[in-house]
């Protein structure tokens, strides 16, 4: 056959395997999927056909593997009929009537019954968190359950790291995960593994991808959770990661960057919530079922803060998180404080902002003026003229600080904070636990911190947006279009 010939068959062959691909797509990308993520995944498959199959090959299940989701349907199971005749402390009177189908809907959705009679107070030092999680530790007589997305043993968690040692030797058993892709690397992540194997602590890494030890999901996925148990007294949750406010990261380092964040101190009944979640993620790691750590005994917390915490993530069949953030954001009837450093919604929640202020509630969000993750934070940047034509206030926290705290407030007594930020990677890819609160002392804190936020902020206005030069708006749009891809 005559080189030419063989061009002509080579041609032709490509062309009918880009149509096939092309057909293919079609049928497969959009099935469950949202209009807008499929409609990002077929442009790549489109346009770049060879790049955008590989590329949906590897990251374009955003649900993790069959046995992880058996496994997630089991625990729901098991906290459902754990939970079904409990009923935790006393519950506050005079709740709006939006309130408690909210909460039903919550448990529903895989969150354990709202309880009453809790202890709640607001860290927002970055030292100071870790620190006083380290004093938590040290009081521990019997377990200790560490679960945070990051972990390193450095100089700022050297306190954190000596009270897990010092409980450890005294026959505490020291349980830790962490995420194995957002650790593994990092900086400082042997002498971590070191440090712990020396206590002698349990620990284990989470969604790991290890494809030679049969381990293997979307290599995205992630377990974002943030929250640390002692004894079942006492919980931790927030946005903090254990680790220098640098991340010990070189390029962060060079530009000065420091994270903020917020971590809240629960005692009460809803402990044995967030305990509920760190045996779920323990069992969907290590396959042991800790049955002798006790969740059906609740003890009566410092005050009478309502909580519910709330799961979210790819081993649930619905968005968790974002139907509370849109079920809050459409009650609530007077004021709404946004605080996420990675503000990409989707459809429903931008709908739901821009509609609460033509209800007349005043909405305020608080973002970085400068961002640490460049496709995030420009796509991030491309809904800013929407958000200001609306009439929503935009609060920009000057650098080189990047302000990591994921809190939601409406009117004056309902509040959520978490590791869940108000983007499509933690409603659809990341595993994130968000603590729903209702009381007005526990607002009127993160009043408290929200005004801190304004004063070190400055207000983005129209005016100055527009000003934007014509390749911002494109590289914002480009990233925009990238960050449906899931």
């Amino acid at each position: 056959m005559t080189p030419d010939a063989w061009g002509w068959w080579v041609a032709a062959f490509l062309l009918v395997l880009d149509i096939a691909i092309r057909i293919t797509a079609v049928i497969i990308v959009p099935r469950n999927r949202r209009p807008t993520a499929a409609m990002a995944w077929l442009l790549a498959i489109f346009f770049i056909p060879f790049v955008g199959v590989l590329l949906f090959l590897l990251i374009g299940n955003p649900r993790l593997p069959r046995a992880r989701r058996r496994k997630q349907d089991q625990i729901n199971a098991y906290i459902a009929e754990t939970s079904e005749h409990l009923h935790f402390g006393t519950l506050r009177p005079e709740a709006p009537k939006w309130f408690p189908p909210l909460v039903e809907m919550n448990q529903r959705l895989g969150a354990l019954p709202i309880s009453g009679d809790n202890g709640a107070h607001l860290i927002s030092g970055y030292q100071r968190s870790l620190d006083e999680m380290a004093d938590a530790i040290r009081q521990a007589t019997d377990y200790v359950h560490v679960e945070f997305y990051i972990l390193q043993a450095d100089a700022a968690t050297d306190n954190f790291f000596r009270a897990l040692e010092e409980v450890a030797e005294r026959g505490v058993e020291v349980r830790v995960l962490m995420d194995h892709w957002a650790n593994r690397w990092k900086p400082r992540y042997r002498q971590t593994i070191r440090r712990l194997n020396a206590m002698g602590a349990d620990w284990h890494p989470m969604l790991p991808v290890q494809p030679f030890k049969g381990r293997m999901q979307r290599p995205d996925l992630r377990n974002h959770r943030k929250l640390l148990v002692v004894d079942g007294d006492v919980a931790f949750v927030g946005s903090q990661n254990i680790t220098d406010s640098t991340y010990n990261l070189s390029k962060n380092i060079r530009r000065g960057l420091h994270w903020v964040d917020l971590m809240a101190r629960f005692d009460g009944p809803v402990v044995l919530s967030v305990n509920a979640i760190f045996l779920a993620d323990w069992y969907s790691e290590t396959d042991e079922v800790l049955s002798e750590i006790d969740i059906t005994h609740a003890q009566v917390g410092s005050g009478d803060l309502d909580c519910q915490v709330v799961p979210s993530g790819p081993g649930f069949e619905l968005e968790n998180n974002l139907r509370l953030f849109l079920g809050l954001l459409y009650a609530a009837k007077k004021k709404i404080m946004i605080v996420s450093p990675y503000f990409v919604p989707d459809e429903a929640l931008l709908l739901a902002v821009t509609a609460a202020v033509d209800r007349g509630v005043e909405v305020e969000l608080f973002v970085s003026e400068e961002g640490d993750q460049a496709m995030v934070y420009h796509a991030q940047r491309s809904y800013y003229e929407a958000l200001l034509r609306a009439g929503i206030r935009i609060w920009m926290y000057r650098k080189p600080y990047i302000l990591h705290t994921k809190s939601l407030t409406i009117d004056d007594d309902v509040a959520v904070i978490g590791s869940s930020n108000m983007d499509m990677r933690s409603f659809g890819l990341n595993l994130e636990v968000s603590m729903l609160v209702r009381g007005e002392e526990f607002v009127r804190e993160m009043r408290v911190v929200e005004d801190e936020y304004r004063e070190l902020s400055r207000e983005l206005t129209l005016e100055e947006w527009l000003q934007q030069p014509l390749r911002s708006t494109i590289l914002d749009n480009l990233a925009r279009l990238t960050s449906a891809l899931q």
